[in-house]
């Protein structure tokens, strides 16, 4: 009787331990923040260095187009898909009169390293600590793994969120931007 009340005790020390544990990690470490960002309000502002080491911010943009895109990793495939169908359309793009900006939480190096790589044509930004990413509501993750969910925001020269896009396919998706943008700047 006594061994059965000693195994009961030890084995409520160690089963409540780690369903506190497993509660903790998985109610309060999983983030994905989804924030409604409505079209026509204003951008959240970010300063962020690109991977020459220039810092880079929104108001940097004003008076053009901007496409702001998250992705989840440097030199992934899904990631390095996107990329690379927006450095072969870039000149496409910036005949609209936009800017291509590129987010992920990887460091300056690995931006560097990426972009060379691929012979990407516009900045990365270093979004190191996910601060950015969070503002946008483009943040996921489970402690300690985290990165940027693949969104992109068209932000209009006055600042404002044109296009939001949450569902993104990484073969199609510069292509979508293209015919936006061809059609928000019509509707102007």
């Amino acid at each position: 009787m006594l061994a059965k009340m000693q195994w009961k005790i030890a084995h409520k020390q160690t089963v409540i331990p780690i369903l506190m544990l497993a509660t903790a990690f998985f109610g309060h470490n999983i983030f994905a923040e989804e924030i409604d960002m409505m079209t026509g309000t204003a951008a959240p502002e970010f300063s962020l260095l690109d991977q020459s080491g220039a810092t880079r911010s929104l108001a940097e943009f004003r008076n053009q187009w901007l496409v702001l895109y998250f992705y989840p990793k440097d030199n992934t495939p899904g990631c390095t898909t996107e990329a690379c169908q927006f450095r072969d359309d870039y000149s496409a793009v910036k005949k609209l009169g936009a800017q291509i900006l590129g987010v992920s939480i990887d460091n300056r190096e690995s931006h560097v390293e990426f972009s060379k790589k691929h012979g990407l044509p516009f900045p990365l930004l270093a979004d190191t600590d996910g601060s950015v990413a969070k503002q946008y509501g483009s943040l996921w993750g489970i402690w300690p793994l985290r990165f940027a969910r693949r969104h992109t925001f068209l932000i209009n020269p006055q600042g404002k969120i044109a296009k939001v896009y949450r569902e993104v396919s990484p073969k199609t998706h510069s292509q979508q931007i293209i015919a936006d943008l061809t059609a928000l700047q019509r509707a102007r």
